[in-house]
């Protein structure tokens, strides 16, 4: 399990300070790791962006609720695992959502059949589907874009801080990394997405209002992440520190 400081007490967890010395070490959980980052990705461009939510007279983008696990999880795999096979898992999950906005653009455009286009509560069917997947180009672009810039820089921040405090103080790294990644996210998303379509002033609002939300998230997960990170330390046998990672994001 990891102490107070994010370090592990497991004897037999190996320090790693080269990526390379991994080539052939079996990893049980990352492919797991790997695909529930594509899930949480795809889902939450999706699913999550599909609705506004209001709590108690607070109204906010549903997603919010969900996205940040993929920081998590991202933080998860790179304190475990290193940035090279974070940033693996980051260019899986962008193209995963890529094609999944993809897919979802083309299937609305398709003519509907007209036994299956039947009206439903006043609204024909093909319209309701369109709601539900038909994104406009702008906002899918803006999301791909942010929401690969985010994991990386979130990734790199991570590594980089784990090398600079020698692995301790694990909290500071995953709330540190979280609001790096988060503000690149922001920053890129909602002008691209809304800019010149919402006045500025609501623009800069929302920004600022999920992205509070988005940390603060990550900041309460905290607890989980330690275990988690603690369980995968122990199962896979390795601790990995990025002092010779190669930190170019364009590589797979």
């Amino acid at each position: 399990m990891n102490d107070a400081d994010g370090k592990t007490d497991a004897a037999s967890i190996r320090r790693i300070d080269r990526a390379d010395t991994l080539k052939d070490h079996r990893f049980r959980y990352y492919d797991f790791a790997l695909a529930a980052t594509c899930v949480i990705i795809v889902c939450s461009n999706i699913i999550g962006a599909g609705k506004v939510a209001s709590v108690a007279g607070f109204a906010f983008g549903a997603g919010v609720l969900f996205f940040p696990l993929s920081y998590v999880l991202g933080d998860v795999l790179t304190e475990v695992y290193g940035y090279e096979r974070a940033r693996r898992a980051v260019w899986a999950g962008f193209v995963s959502a890529a094609f999944a906005a993809g897919m979802a653009a083309f299937i609305t455009a398709m003519p509907p059949a007209p036994g299956w286009n039947v009206d439903i509560g006043g609204i024909d069917r093909q319209t309701a589907f369109a709601l539900d997947f038909g994104q406009a180009p702008r906002i899918v672009l803006a999301s791909c874009l942010a929401i690969w810039a985010g994991e990386m820089a979130n990734a790199y921040v991570m590594a980089r801080m784990k090398v600079a405090s020698g692995g301790r103080h694990l909290w500071r790294r995953t709330i540190g990394s979280t609001a790096v990644g988060q503000g690149v996210d922001t920053l890129i998303f909602y002008p691209l997405a809304f800019g010149g379509v919402w006045a500025n002033e609501v623009v800069l609002a929302v920004m600022a209002t999920n992205y509070a939300l988005k940390v603060g998230w990550e900041a309460a997960l905290t607890p989980v992440t330690y275990r988690v990170v603690g369980f995968l330390k122990k199962a896979e046998g390795v601790d990995v520190y990025d002092r010779n990672a190669d930190f170019t994001p364009f590589k797979l």
